[in-house]
């Protein structure tokens, strides 16, 4: 199935802002309860909705927001969970609209969510955020006409980053506290693009490893990286990775993929030949894959996976 320029164009556009946020960052187990999906008694009022700034969870006294952009027809419907880049410190969820546009006539729910940054927060507020927002869904997947054993997160660079973090860590982590608890946070696949996985290794630009430091703490650096919990009951993961990122560089995908095939989980890593940060080449030279290969290794990946 080939896709549609203005299709490739908005996922592309995506990822080019959460990478670009992260480059030049500006100070600033399975559910032990699953909703049974019985029909409304009344319409599904939601069709085609645009729902914005919904809270789904009360962090420290702070309502933290996510935005459901829902199809025209059908469901219960699979999830795409996105997580925003930008180093941990801005960004906003606003920026996965066009994700929206692109996924939801594909029969895909897509929700976009905001986490508490730094400096203003600390590890683990962000995972602890973006967990709750997954049990929250699970809590409420009758009333948004969802199914919760379907839920696939991804992100680019911090995002990236926590979506891989999401999806190998259980509730053994610690970071399921807050509301909606006898909901899982376990997603059933991960799209991690150019994230960092073991923030014990260098990054290399922008002052970003004082940031990882300052924002993490430099004892968690090692349980705050995806590949120290990697284990077999993971999700499937697609890592893509630019081959010449010069800030979270390509030993980083490889590291995420290697502890995954260890462990015996489903994985893919798709390294971008002449790629950067935002996977096109630096010198403006074509990139292998292409942007549509891409986009489109994405929609592949999500139909195996989530449909």
């Amino acid at each position: 199935m080939m896709i549609r320029p203005l299709i490739a164009a908005g996922l592309l556009g995506i990822l080019l802002l959460s990478c670009s946020a992260l480059a030049t960052p500006q100070p600033t187990p399975l559910p032990t309860s699953t909703p049974t999906l019985t029909p409304s008694p009344t319409p599904f009022g939601l069709y085609g909705v645009s729902l914005l700034n919904k809270t789904y969870c009360t962090m420290d006294g702070e309502p933290q927001k996510m935005d459901i952009y829902f199809p025209q027809t059908g469901g219960p419907w699979p999830v795409v969970f996105y997580i925003h880049g930008g180093s941990w410190m801005e960004g906003d969820k606003a920026e996965a609209a066009g994700l929206g546009s692109w996924l939801t006539p594909q029969g895909y729910v897509v929700v976009s969510v905001n986490y508490r940054l730094y400096p203003f927060a600390r590890f683990p507020a962000m995972i602890e955020d973006v967990k709750c927002a997954v049990r929250f869904l699970r809590a409420n997947a009758v009333e948004y006409n969802i199914d919760p054993n379907r839920i696939g997160a991804m992100g680019a660079s911090a995002g990236g980053h926590l979506a891989a973090l999401l999806g190998a860590s259980d509730q053994s982590a610690g970071w399921d506290g807050g509301e909606y608890t006898e909901y899982s946070s376990r997603v059933q696949a991960v799209i991690d693009t150019a994230g960092p996985s073991d923030l014990t290794q260098r990054l290399d630009r922008g002052g970003l490893e004082t940031i990882v430091v300052m924002a993490f703490g430099r004892p968690n650096l090692e349980i705050a990286s995806p590949i120290t919990h990697a284990s077999p009951d993971d999700p499937p993961f697609l890592i893509i990775h630019g081959e010449k990122d010069p800030i979270v560089g390509l030993l980083h995908g490889q590291a995420m993929y290697d502890s995954l095939v260890e462990a015996g989980v489903p994985a893919q890593l798709v390294i971008v030949q002449n790629g950067g940060h935002d996977l096109k080449a630096p010198d403006g030279s074509p990139t292998t894959p292409t942007m549509d290969e891409i986009n489109q290794a994405m929609l592949d990946f999500l139909e195996k996976y989530l449909k």
